[in-house]
């Protein structure tokens, strides 16, 4: 129990029970940890099942990796059609079902058709995980916790990264198969059979006791203030911080709302006083996908094999991808409340300008060796401890409570289209102007990105969500 800084206002001081707040922020979480395995986990059994179904285009290939963000669009879109009315837990919940389902049911799946159309339904799942999660932990967190509580997501969207590439990794060396084993080889193999639908299948377990967890975390109180349940968000808020605190805190959330309590329409958020905020949450989300990063985690083993790397090497480079990944995100952790937003923001824009550029220059020199892969994992610490944690805190507590859920899916969706776009891309990029200059491509967006933080994001750390809406908004 400790008493919040004078950043909070008078009336908002209290005694906050950070073990029950971190409590419902994990089990919120766990859906970044099933978000992080089910979206990496086709990077390490594409062999396998193209093997297995016996892809040979490159139509066929795109498809298959690529299906799943179809239905992280689709959840997306559902986030924000549905969360507002159903409210967060209930869709949070749905999400943890359909990763369950969906997991099972790729590993069993017989046809190349089964298994695309149950790849939909889980990034379906993904979609509505990446909207739920962080927006659910940001209208419960304390003002002076929120950037390391929503940061916690991240975390764990890490962990599950790292967690599906360990997998990958003993599943796929149970049973050895030569260097150059042939497609008819690895379709025969133990791997090539069943290890890969078990690389999928494993989803399952998480997956269970996420939506055990659910029934266990309360309603958000932003959202039961906003349909009128004053009384169940008194009680809520009570539990975080006493009764003063839940008094207090719930005034200013009524007072932020107004007379809107009702269903929000889309078109509500093309009012001129919402617009530049909505655009804000768009523009970052987009950013944080075409800054180039992800297409190492996509397309790693392309990218260390033009570095010189072999087989056995690439795979060991991608586990140091992962545990980097970690370590910088438990870093991000410590420091998004301590140092903000905006500086950690500019930091890490201006780093990946620089290594990316770096990068690029490696490849048009065709230099090869270790120096690539520390450039590779520089990139990888730079991201880990800016833009991928501060980009969910800053879209999940920009919006206005009374149309957040909305203006979250919004941004979200976005997030997905660019991440989509980014992956469809990369390789007709690196085609027609090489990995050189794919990279600088993305150290001039990077670049753009530095300049669009520094003119239009403010800081908001040490702030509650009602203060930020009526600082941006108001």
């Amino acid at each position: 129990m400790i008493t919040p800084p004078q950043t909070e206002t008078s009336a908002l001081k209290a005694e906050y029970d950070f073990g029950y707040v971190w409590l419902i922020s994990i089990i919120a979480a766990l859906g970044g940890l099933l978000f992080g395995y089910d979206w990496i986990v086709i990077s390490g059994t594409d062999l396998f099942y193209e093997a297995h179904f016996h892809l040979t285009s490159s139509l066929d290939i795109g498809w298959a990796k690529s299906s799943a963000l179809l239905g992280c669009l689709l959840g997306a879109l559902l986030a924000g059609a549905l969360s507002d009315r159903f409210g967060r837990k209930r869709l949070l919940a749905l999400s943890a079902l359909l990763f369950a389902v969906s997991s099972v049911a790729t590993g069993l799946a017989g046809t190349f058709g089964l298994f695309v159309f149950w790849r939909i339904v889980g990034g379906s799942a993904i979609g509505l995980a990446s909207n739920l999660s962080p927006l659910y932990i940001a209208e419960v967190a304390p003002a002076e916790a929120r950037g390391r509580l929503v940061s916690l997501n991240q975390l764990t969207i890490v962990i599950g990264i790292l967690l599906a590439q360990f997998v990958n990794w003993r599943i796929g060396s149970l049973h050895s198969l030569p260097a150059q084993a042939s497609p008819d080889q690895i379709a025969a193999s133990w791997a090539g059979q069943t290890g890969w639908r078990w690389m999928f299948g494993v989803t399952a377990i998480p997956a269970l006791v996420f939506l055990a967890g659910m029934f266990f975390v309360p309603e958000s109180p932003r959202w039961l203030a906003r349909r009128g349940d004053g009384g169940r968000a008194r009680r809520i808020l009570g539990k975080i911080g006493g009764a003063a605190y839940a008094d207090a805190a719930l005034a200013d959330i009524v007072a932020t709302l107004g007379r809107e309590t009702g269903r929000v329409n889309f078109r509500d958020l093309l009012a001129p006083k919402l617009k530049r905020m909505l655009m804000l949450g768009v523009v970052l989300a987009v950013l944080q996908q075409w800054c180039g990063i992800n297409v190492i985690f996509y397309y790693a083993k392309d990218i260390f094999r033009e570095s010189g790397f072999n087989v056995g090497d690439i795979l060991l480079n991608i586990v140091f991808i992962g545990s980097v990944n970690l370590l910088a995100t438990l870093v991000a952790l410590q420091t998004v409340d301590r140092w903000g937003r905006r500086p950690l923001l500019l930091g890490g824009y201006a780093g990946l300008t620089v290594l990316f550029l770096a990068m690029g220059l490696g490849f048009a020199l065709h230099s090869r060796g270790v120096h690539m892969l520390v450039l590779v994992l520089a990139a990888i610490g730079c991201y880990a401890l800016s833009l991928a944690p501060v980009t969910w805190v800053v879209i999940s507590e920009i919006f206005p409570n009374r149309i957040r859920g909305a203006a979250m899916a919004v941004a979200v969706t976005s997030l997905w289209i660019a991440c989509f776009i980014l992956t469809f891309t990369f390789p007709y990029l690196n085609a027609t102007l090489g990995p050189a200059g794919t990279f600088w491509v993305y150290a001039a967006i990077c670049a753009a990105g530095f300049v669009f933080i520094r003119l239009r994001l403010p800081e908001t750390k040490n702030k509650t969500l009602e203060q930020i809406e009526k600082e941006l908004v108001d």
